[in-house]
């Protein structure tokens, strides 16, 4: 793709390094700073992103807006896009039933919605990031990050296949942490912690540093996972699978991460 100007909503840590990227690549960044924390601010000051002040500035200015934030937000930044013309890329971390409400949203609108998710670390790295695509204009999108350190993959031309990706993988990464740190409470409760590390050290040897993995990960963002849990849980619902697996899993991030009731 031609260079473009790109719209990103809103840029937290993965969405200003993303940003980053599409700036080095030629594209022009904006961002709208009406209702953000100083520490957004600083974020897309450093990622060097434009401010277009309101969201109806950068609507108007932009060809494509790419939408980073916690799951249960997603169908709202859409809605505060309604009217757009462009393509809009929906990068959340959202159940496919959800990815394929927000293109409804966007198509009322007169908009194409592309449907992503992004596996693996704020890019700065070759190797580190996947963005995963799916929709009609998939590969349009695709071609922004060519040459990137963002390795962007389109799946299908269906809205839904990218987050059922997404869902898929973190059912696995993010749900086993909450089993671990689930288990470590229940053995501290007991007082069986020291004897059941030892255990894990003689059987199952990664289990003591994935169990402290999961832990320092729940400390910093934990909290964020609780959204990204029940949009798992509603996409094992919609196939007729249990769902229980992740609601568990969104109430130890909601009560083990600081904040939390637990500690």
């Amino acid at each position: 793709m031609a260079a473009a100007t790109v719209g990103l909503l809103h840029p937290g840590e993965m969405g200003s390094a993303v940003g980053s990227v599409l700036r080095g690549r030629g594209h022009r960044v904006v961002w709208a700073s009406e209702g953000r924390s100083t520490e957004t601010r600083k974020r897309a000051e450093e990622a060097g992103l434009e401010d277009a002040g309101l969201v109806e500035e950068l609507v108007r200015r932009s060809d494509v807006i790419l939408s980073v934030c916690p799951p249960s937000a997603a169908l709202e930044v859409a809605g505060a896009v309604a009217g757009f013309g462009g393509v809009f890329v929906d990068a959340n971390a959202i159940a496919p039933g959800t990815a394929r409400e927000v293109e409804t949203v966007i198509a009322a609108g007169g908009g194409d919605c592309v449907d992503g998710g992004i596996v693996g670390a704020p890019p700065r790295a070759a190797g580190t990031t996947r963005l995963y695509l799916s929709g009609p204009e998939a590969e349009s999108i695709a071609g922004l990050f060519a040459g990137s350190v963002v390795d962007a993959r389109v799946l299908s031309g269906d809205i839904g296949t990218a987050s059922a990706l997404k869902m898929t993988y973190a059912a696995w990464t993010k749900g086993t942490a909450a089993l671990l740190l689930a288990i470590g409470e229940l053995a501290r409760a007991e007082g069986v912690e020291p004897p059941l590390h030892e255990e894990w050290r003689i059987s199952l040897p990664d289990l003591p540093e994935r169990s402290q993995r999961a832990a320092r990960s729940a400390q910093a963002k934990g909290w964020r996972w609780v959204g990204e849990m029940e949009e798992i849980a509603s996409t094992f619902a919609a196939a007729g699978l249990p769902d229980g697996f992740h609601r568990a899993a969104a109430e130890v991030f909601r009560t083990l991460s600081p904040g939390g009731q637990a500690r």
